[in-house]
């Protein structure tokens, strides 16, 4: 880590020390407690639906031995049947906590039916959950969430049930509104990720393992399948599993949405808006749950989720954002050497959590007020701040030129023509699936694209915010998918990824009202606000890409490259008929990006 970074950030841990707010680089967790015996369990819901839980504390603890619970509830399977324990328990029993792991409704060897991402009734359940624990001899009567991805999820849910047993909440890659961020960001359908999810979420619900490609293909993983509960478990697993059987794949539902506020056949009345974080964060935030949250830059959609929750709400939150994908295992910073060791490791993230459930369950946590974002400069190092977007970012823009130049003065008018090839593929492999951080060949960006290259930079600029683009269209079709890749380039020509964003013409209607609008324009996605294109007319498409925090050096270059297609990964826009031919315009009203610039 370079001085200024690591002056910022080792400023405010001094500052900071002895607060929930902590986030240390460095720090090693050793628990001293061995792992005791797993217990299984039914507990019945408000409804009679039985949820599977799982109860893992330390050995040699007697009935009335009292602990503080970290409760992880996933849809993953909360064990395999054979296996003694899991990775929750083999993370927090150590240090002294119980376990609680559930498999929610619908899933696992829980009964009930799972039709989408975090229905009412699932997110109902974990106050049942939250009042089983506490009434257990063995329980202090505090609780901490925990968990990662859809897992993470329902760790951020419990803090909306406002239960007096949850004293914290430590989720990572998670969402705060999936459509947005995963499944339809800028409302447009993610075939990979939502066919391959949905229908091996389905298999797993059948308690088969399966590996689903974009393609179709299936191969079916061998397993033992999701461990049962009690004397009876094998006869309550194949009752629940008729349960299951009762609901289609998720990417049955997916395919009848367009806008936020659709509601699919299958989804039993709900739409995504049932499943997003934004339309409970005023409950979240009256419940004062103190949350400690990690997020990668390149998660996918999920880095503008973490800065959203940052705005909007009101509880204390430690939030953390690295040079990470969804693993969170393996950096991303292509301004640093090779050889340079970037921190934290797996392990301090760990401890850090551990740490923080402490601070919960003690009651420290909730004495804390205001919240802290702790981030990732590519080619700096770790900062923090109590403020976003960042004190004194100011706008520097550059314009889409003619002979494919990336201008800091606008150009002569004219037009740029791009025919959209349904065929085209992703510029880069990066979504939120890709743990090994690997962005493929970014030298071939020019098929099937536009491309703008900048001159070299005379000094550096750190780029830290959302990028906003503003692009003048003119397109032979009423819709489209517009999509735009931020790139640098280093002198010796090799180019590396910054950022990305999209977005689908029909939701161009920029919301005025936004809560985020301070992070740049910002679109409802609501069938109400549907704004086709005119074929012939001239439009304007106002969006942000996602969010990032990089220094550029001097001498290198910025790259923005302009797609109609981002195939298999995205779908088509439109599906059928002739895929449009866009003008993309140029001069002082034309095509342009404005970069937040933070300024030395």
């Amino acid at each position: 880590m370079d001085v200024s970074g690591r002056h910022l950030l080792e400023t405010s841990a001094h500052e900071l020390q002895h607060s929930i707010f902590g986030f240390d680089l460095h720090s090693k967790a050793v628990g001293s407690n061995k792992i005791g015996a797993l217990e299984s369990v039914y507990v019945p819901m408000r409804d009679g639906v039985k949820i599977a839980l799982d109860i893992v504390r330390p050995l040699g603890d007697g009935p009335n031995t009292k602990r503080g619970t970290v409760l992880v509830m996933t849809r993953y399977w909360r064990g395999v049947k054979g296996d003694p324990t899991n990775p929750f328990a083999e993370l927090f029993v150590p240090h002294g906590y119980a376990v609680v792991v559930g498999d929610v409704r619908g899933t696992g060897a829980s009964f009930g039916v799972w039709r989408h991402h975090y229905s009412r009734a699932e997110i109902l359940d974990f106050s049942d959950v939250l009042d089983w624990i506490v009434a257990q001899p063995w329980s202090t009567g505090g609780v901490v969430g925990y968990g990662h991805s859809y897992v993470g999820t329902t760790a951020a849910f419990m803090a909306e049930r406002n239960h007096p047993a949850l004293r914290g909440t430590m989720p990572s890659g998670r969402e705060i509104d999936p459509y947005e961020e995963n499944y339809f960001p800028g409302g447009i359908r993610n075939d990979s990720q939502g066919k391959t999810w949905g229908i091996s979420v389905k298999y797993q619900d059948s308690n088969v393992f399966a590996k689903v490609e974009v393609t179709g293909a299936i191969t079916i993983i061998p397993s033992p399948g999701v461990r049962p509960v009690g004397p009876d478990g094998e006869a309550d697993l194949q009752a629940a599993l008729r349960d299951h059987d009762t609901a289609p794949s998720e990417w049955e539902g997916q395919q009848q949405v367009t806008f936020k506020d659709d509601r699919p056949t299958t989804w039993g009345g709900e739409s995504w808006r049932d499943s997003s974080l934004m339309e409970v964060a005023d409950r979240i935030s009256r419940s004062g749950t103190p949350t400690q949250d990690y997020t990668g830059w390149f998660d996918g959609g999920l880095s503008q989720g973490a800065l959203r929750r940052f705005v909007l709400q009101a509880n204390p939150i430690s939030e953390i954002i690295g040079p990470w994908g969804h693993s969170h295992e393996i950096p991303y910073d292509p301004l640093r050497a090779e050889s340079e060791a970037i921190f934290p490791t797996k392990e301090t993230l760990e401890a850090n959590r551990i740490r923080f459930a402490e601070l919960c369950l003690n009651g420290q946590a909730a004495r804390e007020q205001g919240k802290v974002l702790h981030y990732y400069t590519l080619g700096e190092g770790w900062k923090t701040t109590r403020l976003w977007p960042l004190p004194g970012t100011t706008r520097q823009r550059w314009y889409m030129a003619s002979d494919s130049r990336l201008s800091a003065s606008p150009d002569r008018t004219g037009f740029d023509s791009l025919q959209v090839d349904r065929a085209t593929g992703a510029l880069t492999s990066v979504w939120w699936n890709r743990p090994e951080m690997d962005f493929g060949d970014l030298r071939n960006s020019g098929a099937g694209r536009l491309t703008y290259t900048s001159e070299a930079l005379t000094r550096d600029v750190e780029i830290t915010g959302q990028p906003v683009v503003h692009l003048n269209v003119t397109s032979t079709r009423e819709d489209g998918a517009f999509f735009l890749y931020l790139h640098g380039i280093k002198p010796d020509g090799e180019p590396y990824y910054l950022t990305r964003g999209q977005l689908r013409a029909l939701h161009r209607k920029i919301w005025t009202d936004s809560p985020f609008s301070a992070l740049g324009p910002d679109h409802t996605y609501l069938r109400r606000d549907a704004e086709p294109l005119t074929p012939g007319d001239s439009a304007i498409l106002t969006f942000t890409l996602f969010p990032m925090s990089a220094r550029i050096p001097a001498g290198h270059r910025l790259k923005v490259i302009v797609a109609g297609s981002d195939a298999p990964t995205f779908a088509s826009v439109p599906a059928d008929g002739e895929p449009p031919f866009l003008k993309f315009h140029h001069g002082p009203a034309g095509c342009y990006i404005d970069l937040p610039i933070i300024e030395p």
